[in-house]
């Protein structure tokens, strides 16, 4: 290969590698942008799991009471897939005004090992945010259940009650319920996908408090919620 060669090379190398450049961001957001909304809908059926559930009655009857509701579709055992643990959730900030919920932020909640009970891997979560200090918490950056905010069990059952805490954690996996403790589990803001969502710069206030930002496809979600605190 001759110097005009291989500067014809160098020169498609460099060209191929700006317009793939160019290109990856809009391949990443688009990716953001589908992956949120596989979040949302698989929210919207984990929270429809929790309202059909017959021992889910103290959930359904005190979801008006909640300040937020966060909703994990998808809560993964360490060790369980590539050894990873955690997993993506929104949520949804009820107004003292009127009762109604805002649109979907979206989070990751990790831990080194959750408390998951003998045999199951893999969980839906719904966290009840019952104080001011638990929404305060979700609406910083990141925080630590057990830490920054205290976590109880929620009652499942019938004659089941609640303990006090901020946050309140149900779960359901193969039929166990309950068993699932998350203290320490961390939860943080998914920039990424709010951004994607939304289609610009949104922050968890900006959505769950301001209302700033909205999008059509949280609707079933929202309007589902609604209807759950009736």
């Amino acid at each position: 290969m001759n110097k005009t060669q291989i500067g014809i090379v160098c020169m498609i190398w460099v060209a191929a590698s700006l317009f793939l450049a160019f290109l990856a961001p809009a391949w990443a957001e688009d990716k953001d942008a589908a992956d949120a909304k596989a979040v949302v809908e698989k929210a919207d059926a984990t929270l429809g799991n929790f309202i059909a559930d017959p021992d889910m009655g103290w959930f359904r009857s005190h979801v008006k009471e909640a300040q937020g509701i966060f909703i994990v579709p998808s809560l993964l055992k360490a060790g369980f897939i590539l050894g990873g643990s955690g997993g993506t959730g929104v949520l949804l900030g009820r107004s003292e005004t009127d009762g109604s919920w805002s649109p979907p932020a979206f989070f990751t909640m990790g831990s080194g090992s959750f408390g998951f009970a003998a045999g199951v891997e893999k969980a839906e979560v719904i966290l009840m945010i019952m104080t001011p200090k638990g929404m305060d918490a979700m609406l910083s950056s990141s925080f630590k259940l057990g830490a920054d905010t205290s976590v109880a069990l929620g009652p499942v059952g019938a004659g089941a009650r609640a303990q006090t805490a901020d946050v309140l954690a149900f779960s359901r996996a193969k039929g166990v319920y309950g068993g699932i403790s998350l203290e320490g589990s961390v939860i943080k803001t998914r920039d990424s996908l709010n951004n994607a969502y939304y289609g610009k710069a949104a922050r968890t206030v900006d959505i769950v408090v301001q209302r700033s930002v909205e999008n059509p496809h949280a609707a079933a979600l929202i309007q589902k919620l609604s209807g759950a605190a009736k």
